[in-house]
């Protein structure tokens, strides 16, 4: 497994982080599915046995339930293998699936306090606004992480899904050890500005959905899309749906022929490519059970050469030219 240092933090974190957005099961707006508990524990467990030593999760995953599942599967780490744990605030359960968006600060402290207890923790290692909104309550929000932070109740203080001119208005109260944005192959906005902004102020950057939600591991066929659970918010992503969908899968057709010449995973080729930008510190990868981790793990010692990489740019190009021709892809929020 290889490390990065995040950003200024001085954190030295593996290359991949395990995500739990997954985990935290299919009743509530955005999950995945149902979830066996036991094989979720499993999947943490055994991702720090492989290496990993960092987990994303965020308190509004499963309403809660993922903290929860985190906080099980800590009580069964040694302790002196804990691993670096990465929750979220900003997001707010408001009932009957609705989901609520506050960075006031009296709501922080509440969200902060209840993610503190779910992890069965006194201080949080490293704690992000999860979206930058309403965006009028930013600098509310990060000005309370700094006071939390100052308190002793959180390590490391970050961002995810912000813009580069929102960053800036942060930095201008406190230093952002961290950005978490979506990036992958078929997701790369973040590319023009956010990248090289995130690398000249050295904020470190660790990726989510570098496999497109499941996408780009190969294992994706249209009937598999068909047969996937309501409950499942994939299910109303427009890239799973025709004509995406039939567009992506050629797509991914063309990276399990390099996976095969190089002798890697399809999930491989994803992850290290994302892994290739140097402002990039980690990965985030989902595991629903122990042999899903193991499948992917494998990504933390790649690293594509210049060849590899062209094939990919041919490929993303050919599709972007086929996505341009049926009137663009929608951009879903990911």
């Amino acid at each position: 497994m290889q490390f990065r240092t995040l950003g200024s933090s001085g954190l030295k974190i593996s290359v991949i982080g395990l995500g739990t957005w997954a985990i935290g099961g299919g009743d509530w707006k955005f999950g995945w599915g149902d979830q066996d508990e036991s094989e979720a524990i499993g999947a943490i467990v055994r991702a720090v046995e492989l290496g990993i030593n960092w987990i994303d999760t965020a308190a509004i995953y499963g309403e809660g339930r993922s903290e929860i599942l985190v906080a099980k599967a800590l009580e069964a780490i040694p302790k002196a293998d804990r691993p670096i744990v990465a929750t979220k605030c900003g997001r707010v359960a408001l009932g009957n699936g609705e989901i609520g968006k506050c960075l006031k600060r009296e709501s922080v402290i509440a969200e902060c306090e209840a993610s503190l207890r779910r992890l069965n923790t006194d201080c949080i290692d490293w704690y992000q606004m999860h979206w930058p909104e309403p965006d009028e309550e930013i600098e509310e929000g990060w000005q309370t992480l700094v006071d939390l932070k100052q308190q002793g109740k959180i390590r490391h203080i970050g961002v995810s899904n912000h813009s580069v001119s929102q960053m800036q208005r942060l930095q201008a109260i406190h230093p952002i050890a961290s950005l978490q944005p979506p990036y992958s192959m078929i997701a790369r906005d973040v590319e023009a500005e956010i990248l090289p902004f995130c690398g000249k102020e050295n904020i470190g950057v660790v990726c989510y959905s570098p496999m497109g939600k499941g996408l780009l591991t190969g294992k994706f066929t249209a009937e598999r899309v068909a047969a996937l659970s309501s409950k499942d918010h994939r299910s109303k992503d427009p890239r799973f749906h025709s004509p995406q969908l039939e567009i992506n899968l050629e797509f991914v057709n063309t990276l399990r022929l390099l996976a095969e010449s190089l002798q890697w995973s399809v999930t491989d080729v994803a992850i290290a490519w994302t892994l290739r930008r140097p402002e990039l510190t980690s990965a985030i990868v989902g595991a629903r059970s122990p042999q899903q981790i193991e499948q992917t793990v494998t990504a933390g010692d790649r690293t594509l050469d210049a060849a590899s990489q062209q094939v990919i740019s041919d490929a993303i190009a050919k599709r972007d030219q086929e996505l341009e021709a049926i009137g663009g892809a929608a951009k879903p929020r990911v």
